[in-house]
């Protein structure tokens, strides 16, 4: 791969971040947060920093590790097998363009796409989450 592991497990624990967002209910509920123990952080709004962060990391990354995100992506989706890497690869770089950090915060379930994917690999992000602790 041509992203470090790091990488990938950072866009995984963000990308369940914000996957654990819910629909906004109230727009402007007005109250105090702490009355409502916290729970607006839960909540999708459209100026969601986790959100934000994500996808600026991702508007960060080079051309080859969008490519390998893609790639990981899709074959934690099932579309390709560990075995079919350089086809992958060949296909994400066929499609690869600006939108591909957007075309990667649109897919739902794109943490568990990106660990199945790894997983494929032989790779995971429990020994690069436990370091993190």
């Amino acid at each position: 791969m041509e992203i470090s592991l790091d990488k990938v497990c950072y866009i995984v624990i963000k990308a369940r971040e914000f996957d654990v967002k819910e629909e906004v209910s109230e727009e402007d509920p007005g109250s105090n947060p702490a009355d409502e123990g916290m729970r607006g952080v839960l909540a999708d709004y459209a100026d969601d920093p986790t959100y934000q962060e994500l996808k600026e990391f991702l508007q960060g990354l080079n051309r080859d590790e969008l490519m390998n995100l893609l790639a990981l992506v899709w074959i934690g989706r099932g579309d390709y097998t560990a075995d079919e890497w350089d086809e992958v690869m060949k296909e994400a770089r066929s499609i690869l363009d600006k939108k591909a950090p957007d075309y990667l915060l649109g897919i739902p379930m794109l943490a568990d796409f990106l660990e199945e994917g790894l997983s494929a690999l032989g790779l995971s992000c429990e020994d690069e989450e436990m370091g993190h602790l």
